[in-house]
């Protein structure tokens, strides 16, 4: 599987996703930096996580406006997969490819720790690894992670099944809108999430449960 990952000025999680799709792949993935105007040829785009200009303006919005969201765009319009994590959901959400949007923490303090997160929807080429309401664990570590949505987009993708994730076991860190952790496009080939499963792929990360996601997107790619 070729991957490709976007990295802006403040990402801080771009080495991490670096290492996880080498390290499940085989590959190392190809760093495209935000001032290119085209990306190479890839099975997977991933847009990481970290503080994307500092987080000015609003989380995300201003990479959102970053010469190479033109082809990132043009890429999930054509079906390329493409995941977003943490500052990267903020990103794709910013620049229309998710619906709703991100704000700041219901209790407007950084939360660093380790949350349960449920699968909601396992058909999805991001979670057929995983079983329907299989809870797993998963490190989080956001300021504007809070997901939100009108009533008519919340019913939208809840009934479209765009929800893919939602945090489980009253471990919801930031006031998400129906606990939503995860939540892809209505075409199915773009998900966003607040919490890092690049963070648990091996042993020494102290668990593997973030591991799946990757594997979910391998068996599509082969």
């Amino acid at each position: 599987m070729k991957t490709a990952v976007i990295v802006f000025p403040g990402s801080n999680r771009d080495r991490d996703m670096f290492h996880a799709l080498e390290f499940i792949t085989g590959t190392r993935p190809a760093s495209v930096w935000h001032t290119e105007s085209e990306l190479p040829d890839a099975d997977l785009v991933i847009v990481p996580g970290g503080f994307s200009y500092g987080d000015y303006l609003r989380a995300g919005a201003i990479a959102a406006r970053s010469p190479i969201l033109k082809d990132l765009v043009k890429k999930a319009d054509s079906g390329v997969t493409v995941l977003g994590v943490c500052n990267g959901f903020q990103i794709l959400t910013e620049a229309g490819l998710l619906p709703g949007a991100l704000m700041r923490n219901a209790g407007l303090n950084f939360v660093c720790k380790e949350v349960k997160l449920e699968t909601v929807n396992d058909a999805t080429r991001f979670s057929s690894s995983f079983q329907k309401g299989q809870v797993w664990r998963c490190p989080v570590a956001h300021h504007d992670g809070n997901y939100f949505a009108d009533a008519d987009t919340l019913k939208a993708i809840e009934d479209n099944g765009q929800v893919v994730f939602r945090y489980g076991e009253g471990t919801n860190p930031n006031g998400s809108i129906n606990d939503i952790a995860g939540v892809m496009n209505a075409k199915g080939n773009v998900l966003g999430m607040m919490p890092h499963p690049e963070n648990l792929i091996e042993d020494l990360n102290g668990g593997t449960e973030g591991r799946l996601l990757f594997e979910s997107l391998l068996a599509k790619a082969a």
